[in-house]
Order: structure tokens, then sequence, then C-alpha cells
């Protein structure tokens, strides 16, 4: 049976796990990153600090196992830029986060290109994405080397491969949606034209060999973090939808093999190109989840994410967040937004900003599936999720209450490295089918709405109120 290796290096931590034929977890081994934030919006991560942690938690988390394993595969942030000299593989720059706003500048100066971007990569011209933060570093930091996604760098120090898988590349702003290839007038425009880009390759590829973490072994089954997760939690049908609950929430629904664009202001992407077809998905983002929480640890309002649901109060007395703590996404797109709390007293108390909080980014995913939905022509019929803080029953109560839709929580908090061995299971046995490469699962928790649905309406108008305040307060600056 093919034992896996399946690295997840993400915002806040690099997560290995070791998966045997069965689905069985044999070796799990986490390492925490720690992006620094700057002024300005500039959110950066030390590239050598990345790399050892690929590097440690893959060889711990073999070492745990104590078995020989088959094959490599990794799961990436998706659109966290550096620079980097091919020839020797030193970075020539800090880690550009995703969360980094810098690059705002350089897409106010191609908004008038926005809708044709849109309509050839399927994705709102916005520094989140790959291209503006290379441009951003061609311009501020150095013109040496290349400019790539994170991935390709690790990648070539594990393997010397020059290489960025389909989902990843469809992340950044000059990779045509229909076709899945580089595209060279927006290189251009992104004055990119020049520079040497890694090959696209399918999420089933085999792209090289590693030696890394003991014998000689094939790397493949590439993909991006989140295009992991709703691979992993079966969302094999169009219409099937997933939100991960990180750093920030991301909200995937599988569009089946249809290239379509939103209609809504959801990024469209690949969600994974497989046995020679690609499966595409609409992809819309709350960019503070895990990191809101984390922000309301620095402040002392809870010890550890375990208080969430002992601290939050079972009734906000009509506090309500905006928790915009890196600027709003879809349907927003407005990385100029600031957090808000709004309907504060004298009686207000840290119980009361900790449910204000969390149901902020529930009405944000609840706004996400709703506007999914009318991008599907159809209404989500559940919702699955995974990632850290479903952990939080008060939380999950809260998206199920505001999307009016049934909650099914992934019974283990390793979705994504887990749709990365799917995929690497695919690479490593040409006749194995996805569907046969991914493991069934049951929810180990299921939150039905409590809410009647006037309540739900009720609370969202006030929320929505509150966010179109914020906006104009930040407009009129």
């Amino acid at each position: 049976m093919t034992t896996i290796l399946a690295i997840d290096q993400g915002t806040s931590a690099t997560k290995a796990v070791v998966v045997d034929g069965e689905g069985r977890m044999l070796g799990l081994a986490e390492l925490p990153v720690r992006p620094t934030y700057l002024s300005g919006g500039g959110v950066e991560q030390n590239p050598r600090e990345l790399l050892d942690s690929v590097l440690n938690a893959g060889r711990k988390a073999v070492a745990q196992a104590g078995v020989r394993i088959d094959g490599v595969t990794m799961a990436n942030q998706g659109e966290t830029v550096l620079a980097w000299d091919p020839g020797t593989g030193e970075p020539l720059s800090n880690a550009i986060v995703w969360q980094d706003r810098r690059s705002q500048g350089i897409c106010d100066e191609l908004a008038g290109d926005g809708r044709r971007i849109a309509d050839t990569t399927g994705l709102v011209l916005d520094p989140y994405f790959s291209a503006p933060k290379m441009a951003w570093l061609r311009r501020n930091v150095t013109r040496e080397g290349v400019v790539t996604t994170s991935d390709s760098w690790i990648v070539h120090h594990l393997t010397g491969q020059f290489v960025t898988d389909a989902a990843t590349a469809s992340r950044s702003l000059v990779t045509r949606l229909d076709d899945v290839e580089w595209d060279r007038e927006l290189l251009e425009l992104f004055q990119l034209g020049d520079e040497r880009l890694p090959r696209i390759v399918a999420c089933d590829e085999v792209v090289g060999r590693t030696s890394a973490f003991g014998g000689d072994v094939p790397v493949g089954g590439l993909v991006v973090d989140q295009q992991a997760a709703l691979l992993a939690e079966n969302c094999l049908t169009a219409g099937d939808a997933k939100c991960t609950f990180g750093t920030g929430a991301f909200l995937l629904a599988n569009t089946g093999g249809s290239a379509a664009r939103s209609t809504a202001g959801l990024a469209a992407s690949v969600a994974w190109h497989v046995r020679g077809e690609t499966t595409y998905c609409f992809d819309g983002q709350v960019y503070t989840a895990a990191s809101a929480v984390r922000w309301m640890q620095d402040l002392g309002f809870i010890r550890t994410p375990a208080d969430l649901d002992s601290v939050a109060a079972d009734d906000p007395e009509g506090v309500l967040c905006v928790p915009a703590l890196a600027g709003l996404a879809a349907p927003w797109w407005r990385p100029d937004a600031k957090a808000a709390f709004t309907g504060m007293t004298l009686s207000t108390g840290p119980q009361h900003l900790v449910l204000a909080v969390l149901q902020g980014i529930a009405a944000q995913v609840a706004m996400l599936g709703e506007l999914v939905a009318g991008d599907l022509g159809q209404p989500l019929t559940r919702l699955r999720a995974d990632g850290g803080l479903t952990r939080s029953r008060v939380l999950m109560q809260a998206v199920a209450d505001l999307a009016q839709v049934p909650i099914d929580v992934y019974p283990s908090q390793h979705a994504t490295p887990l749709g990365a061995v799917a995929l690497a299971r695919a690479a490593l046995d040409p006749s194995l089918s996805l569907r046969d490469a991914v493991d069934e699962w049951e929810p180990s928790t299921s939150y039905e709405p409590r809410w009647p649905v006037e309540q739900a309406r009720e609370f969202r108008a006030r929320w929505d109120g509150a966010v179109a305040a914020t906006l104009t307060r930040e407009g009129e600056r």
C-alpha cells in the first residue's frame, strides 16, 4: 500500500502527515511559522523559516511514522511570493504573504484593465493575488533572479525542478482560466513580460524526486491549500461547497468542468487538473478568522482559542463587529476597510466583543454562501467545514444560523494535507480514479440552524448596515 508524506505549508504553521494506503495517519508534526506584520499593510515571512519548517516537520513526521514513505506531496499558501536565485536557490527577498496590501497602488494603476483581467483570469484585480505582489517586488526590492509563488521555491529545493501546479497558477492574475496557461499580454500589463516563469503542471503529475526525507522518492500531487481541503471533503460534484476556518476563512464551491465567471465578485479558479481534465471552483475569502482570534488573545479578551466558547456571551446585547482587520474581500473588495465595533455601551464587556467577532466572521461566511448560491443558480443545501476554528461550537452555530444551512464538520483537523494525499495517490497510480483516491468520511459534528429565517435576516441587515457605515467612513478619509 502506498504511504505518503503530505506537507501543508501554511501562513502560520507548516504541518506534515504520513498517511498509509488505508488512510491511517502514522505520523504528524506541526511547526509554527511567524508572519511579520508591518505598517502600511505589509505582511512578510522569512523564506528560510518556511523551508526549514517544511524539512523539519516532514522529517519529524516520517521519524514518528517509522515506515518507508513512497512519495511526497505539498499543499501551499497559493498567493505568497518571493524573489530567488534559480542557480543557488538562495532567496533574494522576504516572502510577501497573500495578506500583504502594499501592491494596492499597482492595482489602482491597472483599474482600467480590471474587466479585461477578470474576463481572462476569472479573478478580481486585487493585491490578494500573486501578480501585483510580484510586480511590487520587482519595483521595490530586486530585479535579480526569478519571482514566483513560494511553492516553486520550496519544490525547487526538494527536487531541483522549476514548476507550479495548475491550481496555484490560476491564482496569479496572469493565467488564462480557460486553458490554464500564462497570458503574455497580462504579464506585460504587470511589467512581468520578461520574467522566467515556472512550468505549469497537472495536480496528478510526478514532478521530480527528493531524498530530503529519507530514501529517494517521487514528488507529486501539488495543489493550493484551499483546493486540497475541497478535495479531501469529497466536494467532487458541482454545487458541493466547504469552508476552511484557518488564518482566514475560505469558502469554495465546485463548479465542475465549466470555467464559469462569477457575477458577484467571487474568484473563479482551478480546483484541480487531474487525468487531463480541469475542475473549477468559485472562491470567497474572509481575510481574518483565526488571525482575528489571535488579535483578541493579544488584547487579553481570551487566553487561548480554546476559551472562545467559555468566554463568549450568550447574547451580544446589540454589539456588532465588522472584523475587517486586514480589509474586506468579496463582494466588497475593499483592502482599505478597517475593523469596527458598534452598539457598545458602558455595560459592554469582553464577552460581548468575543461573541460579536465570531458573529462577524459568521456573517461574512453567510454572505459568501449566498453569493455562491447566486452564481451556481441553486441554493447550498449543506456546507462542509474544516480548520482549527471548527472546534468553536459558538462560531459553527453562528454560521449555521446566519447562512441558514446545516454545517457538517470534517472529522480531522488535517483536511488540507489529506487532500494532497489523494492527489499524490493519483499521481503515483495512473489507474486510480480521483474519487477512489479520496478517503470517505462522516461528520464529527453537524449544526442545524436554530434561528428562524426572520431572525437571521434581521441580524444580516443590521450587520450589512454596520459594514456600509464602516466603508463610508473609510471612503470619506
